[in-house]
């Protein structure tokens, strides 16, 4: 009888761990260097799960305003991208769209400072 009552919680617990494996690691940015720049200078992001199978695209944002950065070299644990030309003055966020099914703009918690 306990082998009953005991089977399908074991069913639950597998397909829940499962499915979170299959989930998408998560990006996170921690440091960014240096933490000044201007136009064309090439600035490095470092975090975790930075990859192009996590990192579809990079933003700079000050909330209202969004101006796509060129990646210039991408891994696991970085990202190098140039300041675009186009880029007022200002201390701006960097947000990442993420890759999968259901993709996301995720604003970071480091700012970059423009000149």
């Amino acid at each position: 009888m306990r082998a009953f009552i005991l089977a399908p919680i074991l069913l639950v617990a597998l397909a829940t761990t499962t499915c979170l494996l299959a989930q998408p690691a998560f990006p996170q940015m921690k440091t960014v260097e240096p933490p000044t720049g201007k136009s064309g200078d090439v600035v490095t992001v470092t975090g975790e799960n930075l990859d192009k199978s996590n990192v579809a695209e990079l933003y700079l944002t000050d909330g209202q305003h969004d101006i796509k950065a060129v990646m210039t070299q991408q891994t696991a644990t970085s990202i190098k991208f140039k300041i675009p030309s186009s880029i007022k003055p200002g201390r701006l966020a960097l947000m990442v769209l993420t890759k999968g099914k259901n993709p996301k703009l995720i604003e970071e918690p480091v700012k970059v400072t423009i000149e």
